[in-house]
């Protein structure tokens, strides 16, 4: 169960914040522009964090605030614009994570004391100036482009005192064998979904039997509501249907591999959007394909044994893995928190738990023996490892570390743009800040001198 009294007092504090709190003495904190920043917007924006367990300083948040402001007035110029079914499903997306913490629809309405439609409508304006100023954000820095003499400038200009230290990392392939059910097993659930698609057109009412049945568990507390979504929200076999159907149709029971049983309901349709809800039903792992498996990992594994050729093991995992995210690449694993960078170098620390425990007791080129593996869904499979590199603690080096020093000069150059980028135009906008605000060091200078400020037309 999750930390229940902490959410509600998040939520409470967000509400009371977006309804209460403009209602009471407010102040302005900064014109931009032809903008302004209230005192409550402060408020509002540190209770978002809090709600997402962050906790950052009123300074932090003005400075967030100020340059979202710029970044709109900017995109006014450059007709820059997010589409309304992208609004839609931002808005969509943030209410499903908050009923989700709240226990429900109907608690998060008894918090934010208003219904969700409303409070949707509420917050709409809100999410697409975030979208407008994020997709300013991205227009600014996107001809950037990171050169290999960018890298290595980079790296010589940094303080060899000062070089970074990357811990022990691994390369590691898998080649993973999932259980299986037979079609006769795989019936009685197929059927147990046919029946409550038959229920329901005979009358009973679809959100009480999403909530009863439904094992999705991000939906089901909605009554199997998914809100609105776009085409890669979904598997491709939902997508399919979702895309296909005319409001107010179902389509029939459908099987995805990756979950089991669906049906669903097209709500509506806005242009790349749609607005759904489903039911799940998902056919447990049982001993029998638990058994079958192991017994397929096992004869995958002798057959690695006798031929231990280098690229045997790469073969093997694109035939025999049912991991579809590795099995083209050699089954080799990416490090998962390095996307703009993909990497099969995975520091040790970041390893997941299961494998680090195989992969600590193998040498260089082992083939480990099948392990049972639990995934964070808690669904099974049987998973061979393969340790393809070892590369212990060191000080960053460009031999063994240009794809993390590429990120890192990467990261450094659009920093350095959107700060550039920034400080033109504060000095080309009218700013004035609050006395309280005008004390906050990231906001130094940004106030636009007074002798100046008469001259600027606010």
């Amino acid at each position: 169960m999750r930390k229940f009294g902490i959410v509600v007092l998040s939520i409470i504090l967000f509400a009371s914040v977006a309804s209460a709190q403009k209602i009471t003495l407010d102040k302005i904190v900064a014109v931009v522009g032809a903008n302004v920043i209230l005192q409550s917007d402060i408020e509002l924006l540190n209770a978002q964090y809090t709600m997402q367990g962050a906790h950052t300083d009123k300074c932090f948040l003005a400075q967030n605030l100020i340059t979202q402001k710029l970044l709109v007035q900017q995109a006014i110029i450059d007709s820059i614009d997010v589409k309304e079914d992208e609004i839609d499903g931002e808005v969509d997306r943030r209410m499903r994570r908050m009923m989700q913490q709240a226990g429900g629809q109907d608690k998060l309405e008894t918090f934010l004391g208003r219904s969700v439609i409303q409070y949707k409508d509420e917050i709409r304006p809100d999410v697409k100036e975030m979208l407008v100023a994020e997709r300013m954000r991205q227009h600014i820095t996107e001809k950037l482009n990171t050169t290999p003499q960018d890298v290595k400038d980079y790296f010589n200009k940094m303080s060899k005192d000062s070089l970074p230290t990357f811990n022990k990392e691994v390369e590691v392939a898998e080649i993973v064998v999932e259980p299986k059910l037979t079609k006769e097993e795989k019936e009685y659930y197929r059927q147990k979904s046919q029946d409550l698609l038959n229920r329901i057109k005979k009358g009973e009412d679809f959100a009480t039997l999403a909530t009863a049945y439904s094992q999705d568990p991000g939906s089901a507390p909605q009554g199997g509501d998914v809100g609105f979504a776009d085409r890669n929200t979904f598997v491709k076999e939902f997508t399919a249907w979702a895309f296909k159907l005319k409001a107010g149709e179902y389509s029939p029971v459908f099987e995805s591999p990756d979950y089991g049983f669906f049906f669903l309901q097209v709500i509506e349709r806005r242009g790349e959007q749609v607005h759904v809800r489903h039911i799940l039903i998902t056919p447990p792992i049982t001993p029998e394909s638990l058994t079958r498996a192991k017994g397929k990992a096992d004869t995958v594994y002798n057959l690695l044994n006798k031929n231990r050729k280098a690229d045997f093991f790469s073969a093997a995992a694109s035939v025999y893995s049912d991991n579809k995210e590795t099995k083209f690449n050699g089954g080799m694993i990416l490090n998962p928190e390095n996307v703009e960078v993909r990497t099969s170098y995975i520091p040790t620390d970041k390893l997941d738990p299961q494998i680090a425990l195989v992969v600590d007791t193998m040498k260089v080129g082992g083939i480990s023996k099948p392990v049972l593996y639990t995934d964070e869904r808690g669904k099974k499979s049987y998973r061979i490892f393969y340790l393809k590199s070892v590369t212990d603690a060191h000080k960053a080096n460009l031999a063994q570390d240009l794809p993390k020093i590429k990120l890192m000069a990467n990261d450094a150059k659009i920093s350095r743009t959107v700060s550039q980028w920034f400080a033109k135009k504060r000095k080309e906008t009218y700013i004035k800040l609050d006395p309280q605000y005008q004390a906050c060091p990231v906001l130094k200078d940004w106030s636009t001198p007074t002798t100046t400020a008469a001259q600027v037309n606010p």
